[in-house]
């Protein structure tokens, strides 16, 4: 455990809070009566990640990647099902760098338009993130680029553990918190906050279900990668450095089907006029959908993490 004793300690969580404090906002939360959402006797906890630079949490990491890792004459290099590009172009743009930005063919139209208007350099690589991140490695090799990976990087944790810090001073009334997974940075860096003091629980789409696998498992195992949030919570595994914190800290795991987080992207919009991406509202789909039920009385967090799509039809 020396990765979340001493790396991904508090006091590191703390410091890099401080780091990053000028280039993110602090994202408000949102108290609902359950009741709104056919869920009397709850109390809901939204955060609204999504209304972060870039449109999603990647920022915190990006930011901490390249605030505390020397900089590269060749820039920075990512591969992204779509937000951790963006994040890591705004990062770039911000701070005065060169990016380059792997993504697969099924990165949304959105995203890519995003990570385009930061000004990044965009290449296409493969149909899906696995193919992204392996001609990023490629890159970074050859051109002597800063990788920044989406998820499993001690960086990365950091700036996502920042989240789960926010969340816990903004809310430290909570019985259970829902968060979205894909590679498991969020969660991750989340739960070496948390360390238990909350209840949490990952939420994967049915057909990515990579923490589920791999908790199964006992380590990371490839797992199906496909369904409506795909460019956003379907690597092929769930994160090497990502695994053990989740074994040791995240309560249990739920799948949730793709009709589900539409439901559920549809029900924020007409209760609050909250618009997620699939990837964003798959949190609250355990939820909405009874797949995880709270207990009267509790109040339970959810992380909205994520808002970069296009038009939809929210109903």
């Amino acid at each position: 455990m020396h990765l979340l004793e001493h790396t991904l300690a508090p006091a590191a969580i703390e410091r890099v809070a401080a780091q990053i404090a000028p280039h993110v906002r602090h994202t408000p939360i949102l108290r609902v009566d359950g009741a709104d959402f056919g869920l009397p006797g709850v109390g809901l906890v939204f955060k609204l990640e999504f209304t972060q630079h870039a449109g999603s949490f990647k920022v915190r990491g990006a930011f901490t990647s390249m605030l505390s890792r020397p900089a590269s004459a060749a820039g920075v290099v990512a591969a992204s099902g779509g937000n951790h590009g963006a994040a890591v172009a705004y990062a770039a743009m911000r701070l005065g760098r060169k990016a380059t930005i792997f993504v697969p063919s099924i990165a949304s139209s959105a995203k890519v338009e995003q990570i385009r208007t930061y000004g990044a350099e965009l290449c296409f690589a493969g149909d899906r993130y696995a193919d992204a991140l392996a001609a990023s490695i490629e890159f970074a090799q050859s051109s002597g680029a800063t990788a920044i990976h989406a998820f499993d990087q001690v960086e990365t944790l950091l700036g996502q553990a920042t989240v789960g810090r926010e969340f816990e001073q903004d809310a430290p009334d909570l019985d259970a918190l829902l968060v979205s997974v894909g590679g498991g940075g969020l969660i991750g860096g989340m739960a070496a906050w948390y360390r238990g003091r909350t209840p949490l629980i990952g939420v994967e789409p049915e057909l990515a279900p990579t923490l589920t696998h791999a908790l199964e498992a006992g380590g990371p195992v490839d797992s199906p990668a496909g369904g409506i949030a795909a460019d956003s919570l379907a690597p092929r595994r769930v994160g090497e450095l990502v695994f053990p914190i989740a074994q040791r800290f995240v309560a249990s795991t739920a799948l949730v089907s793709d009709e589900a987080v539409h439901d559920a992207q549809c029900a924020l919009w007409r209760t609050l006029r909250i618009v997620t991406e699939p990837g964003g509202a798959a949190a609250f789909a355990a939820l909405h959908s009874g797949v995880w039920v709270a207990r009267p009385g509790q109040t339970v967090g959810v992380l909205l993490c994520g808002a970069n799509t296009s038009a939809v039809d929210l109903g």
